[in-house]
Order: C-alpha cells, then sequence, then structure tokens
C-alpha cells in the first residue's frame, strides 16, 4: 500500500468537482481520523479527491476549513435547542427538554469525534478551543437568561445564573460525556434517574420557597453536626 492510499479515511469515498461541500467534508473524516495537527493541505486535497489549486481555490488554509466545520457544529447547536424551548412548560419540564437534549447531541458520533479532536489539539492550536468555545457560548448564554428570568419572576433564586448552567451541565457531563471521550460506554446508571436526580437537586438548591414554605436543609447531618455547634454559643450569649 503506498503512501498515497494510505491516506485515504476510513470509509472515505474520494468525491470529484472541488465544492466547498464535498472539501468540508473530506476535512471533516480526516481530521477526525488523525487530528487537525498531522493533516496537510496536501493531504486534505487527496482525501477531497482535488487539485491542490483547486482546494486553494475554495480554502486558504486547513484553518479556514477548520472554522468551515464549526458553521456545522453550530447548526447542530441549534437543532439540538430549537427556538421557543424555554416555553415550553413547567421549570421542571424544560429542564428536562434540555438536559435530554445536550445528552441526545453528545451521542451523534460526529459531534464527539470533533470535541475529542479539539481537545486533542488545543494545546498545540489553542485558538481551536476558543473558536469551539465562541460556537457554543450563544446556547450556554440562553439557558443562563432563562435561569434569570425565572429568578426575575420569582421561581427560582438564582444569584448567578452562569454558574448554575456549569453546575447544571457538569453533572450530566460527569456521568455521560467524559464517558464518551474516553471511548467508554458511560455510567451503569440509567439516562432517566440521571436526569431526575440533576433536576431535583438544581431545584432543590435553587427554587425559591413557597410563602409558608420552610426551606429543608439539604443534609440533616450537616444540620446537626455543624451548623447547631455554631449556632448554639450565640443563642446562649
Amino acid at each position: 500500500m503506498g503512501d498515497s492510499e494510505s491516506l485515504q479515511p476510513a470509509g472515505l469515498q474520494a468525491r470529484r468537482g472541488g465544492s466547498r461541500e464535498a472539501i468540508v467534508e473530506a476535512a471533516e473524516s480526516l481530521f477526525l481520523e488523525r487530528g487537525f495537527a498531522t493533516v496537510s493541505m496536501d493531504h486534505l486535497a487527496e482525501a477531497a479527491g482535488v487539485a491542490r489549486r483547486t482546494l486553494y481555490n475554495q480554502f486558504t488554509s486547513k484553518e479556514e476549513i477548520f472554522r468551515e466545520m464549526l458553521l456545522r457544529v453550530s447548526g447542530q447547536l441549534e437543532d439540538a435547542f430549537p427556538p421557543g424551548i424555554e416555553n415550553l412548560g413547567s421549570v421542571e419540564d424544560v429542564l428536562w427538554l434540555i438536559a435530554r437534549t445536550i445528552l441526545d447531541l453528545h451521542t451523534r458520533p460526529r459531534y464527539l469525534g470533533f470535541l475529542r479532536m479539539v481537545v486533542a489539539d488545543s494545546r498545540q492550536f489553542p485558538w481551536t478551543a476558543e473558536a469551539l468555545a465562541a460556537v457554543m457560548a450563544p446556547q450556554s448564554e440562553r439557558f443562563a437568561r432563562y435561569l434569570a428570568h425565572l429568578t426575575e419572576m420569582g421561581v427560582l433564586d438564582c444569584r448567578n445564573p452562569v454558574l448554575a448552567v456549569r453546575q447544571f451541565t457538569g453533572i450530566l457531563n460527569e456521568f455521560f460525556l467524559w464517558s464518551w471521550m474516553m471511548g467508554r460506554e458511560g455510567a451503569p446508571i440509567s439516562t432517566k434517574e440521571v436526569i431526575e436526580d440533576t433536576i431535583r437537586m438544581f431545584l432543590q438548591h435553587y427554587r425559591r420557597p413557597r410563602p409558608g414554605e420552610r426551606q429543608r436543609s439539604l443534609s440533616p447531618a450537616l444540620d446537626t453536626w455543624v451548623l447547631r455547634p455554631l449556632i448554639a454559643p450565640i443563642q446562649s450569649g
């Protein structure tokens, strides 16, 4: 097998014609298989089945191709969080939809492969991580605005919506995303149970108590062994 043949991504059928779409599709397969750092423009031209000149007529660099790939990621995020999702029911319903769409998105092989590539190459090319974060930021900001709106309405008591978004997504990522990133199947816990408990913990912390309702301690043991000894001297004084 010659060097030229070995550069072809597994299962990739090279397309002719030199369209931007065909080049990006070939580049995506090659980047995900080999990583951004190891792929050259010559490799990309060969994988796309076009002359080097044709490739440069469409893209000036592989960095430009990477940014074109980001547009696809952006489209996947918009599909996962369609406009109006914040209005589809109670706060529990909306949090369930958000959690479900996050986990569904993370199971898409191309999306997960893209994340793996950025993590692997971001040390040498830190701009790749920054570019990906810029694409993902609008969805996180939407989530934060939703939590801020519920706080203004008196439903939640969420003083730092950005922190709350990280807490909510962080729990989901801990159980699933990092396992998938490392090639494991995920936690030995059902998706339904993880989502339900994540929402329960989140709302137990952030939901504003209703009038006449006393907010319970999250941990009776914490109240007995930590809070009461601290409060007792003040009361006795």
